[in-house]
């Protein structure tokens, strides 16, 4: 048995909680560096992937719910609009195309605190070049211009997401089709 005075224990704390700061800074300095992040898993597939997300974790990307979108004129927004329940997209400023189709969906806007201020500054830009200083309006922001996204792939996500949220996207490898959920149903989307 060892016995540690108090002020021993306290520096071996202090000592492995710098440790972890230092290696969770270091981690995501590597993933800033490289302006490519994958979630849920241990690397991106390629070059061109700026975000990438797990494979058949049966969960979905949960897009930002908006009351009011008259503001927002980035083309390429997507978002859950929950005016008439339905996630859409900014094809071309002040065209926004509805990924949803069906109107009965409901959304808990409880779950967004709708009572707080957004914060302007409040994002997250991943870009090699550009970093702090993109000024594109959104909370996630994708600026390489040679780059993409992956959405997280889910087999029937129908079938297969049990307690899907409004506003929820993924693509379904079975039907290789975007899959988006509205509240009440699934919209299923292939070009």
């Amino acid at each position: 048995m060892f016995l540690f005075s108090g002020s021993q224990f306290s520096l071996k704390i202090k000592i492995k909680m710098f440790k972890n700061i230092i290696v969770i800074a270091g981690f995501l300095t590597g993933a800033f560096l490289q302006a490519q992040i994958g979630i849920s898993r241990e690397s991106v597939t390629n070059g061109s992937v700026s975000l990438q997300f797990g494979d058949n974790e049966n969960k979905g990307l949960l897009l930002p719910y908006v009351t009011d979108k008259t503001g927002i004129t980035e083309n390429g927004t997507i978002l859950f609009d929950t005016s008439d329940n339905k996630v859409k997209y900014l094809k071309d400023v002040n065209t926004w195309f509805d990924l949803s189709v069906d109107t009965t969906g409901i959304a808990d806007l409880s779950i967004q605190a709708i009572d707080r201020v957004e914060q302007p500054g409040a994002k997250v830009c991943i870009s090699p070049t550009l970093g702090g200083t993109d000024t594109t309006q959104g909370i996630l922001v994708l600026a390489d211009s040679n780059k993409a996204m992956v959405l997280p792939k889910v087999a029937s996500p129908h079938l297969n997401i049990i307690s899907p949220s409004a506003g929820m996207i993924v693509y379904d490898t079975i039907k290789k089709q975007l899959a988006v959920y509205n509240g009440t149903v699934w919209s299923f989307w292939k070009p």
